[in-house]
């Protein structure tokens, strides 16, 4: 893994990671644990990943451990606060922050499994977490 690759986690990248420490999301996860790879996050994100892990069942962590999980990885990322640009070809509107996370940190990729961003990958360094894998795993 190249160690200076900085990178946009997407919430549900976050949140497979979690539920699936095995999967590719897990090891991409496992690689930034563990220094090889450098993180951008935004409050955004974080709040997605609190509203969103307590709903899955095989994630077996109470909404206070939730909580410290979201603010061990706020601390171990790089925190970029999107602006307010909006880009009229997203066609999902709660995305816009996460595409202005990238936007404005300037990362390498935005890794994400969500097919409205992915759509826009001719425009922006957006990758699922399979091809980056592939690329740099």
């Amino acid at each position: 893994m190249e160690t200076g690759l900085r990178v946009v986690l997407d919430t549900n990248v976050l949140v497979s990671g979690v539920a699936y420490p095995r999967s590719t999301p897990g090891r991409i996860l496992e690689t930034w644990r563990v220094g090889g790879l450098s993180v951008v996050l935004s409050q955004h994100i974080l709040s997605e990943l609190i509203r969103v892990l307590p709903r899955l069942p095989q994630v077996e962590l109470t909404p206070m451990q939730i909580r410290e999980l979201a603010e061990i990885l706020r601390l171990r990322a790089e925190i970029a606060e999107p602006d307010s640009q909006l880009d009229p070809n997203l066609r999902d509107p709660n995305d816009q922050l996460v595409l202005a996370t990238l936007r404005v940190s300037k990362a390498d990729y935005l890794i994400t499994g969500d097919k409205d961003l992915l759509a826009l990958a001719d425009k922006y360094p957006i990758i699922t977490p399979a091809a980056f894998w592939a690329l740099h795993g």
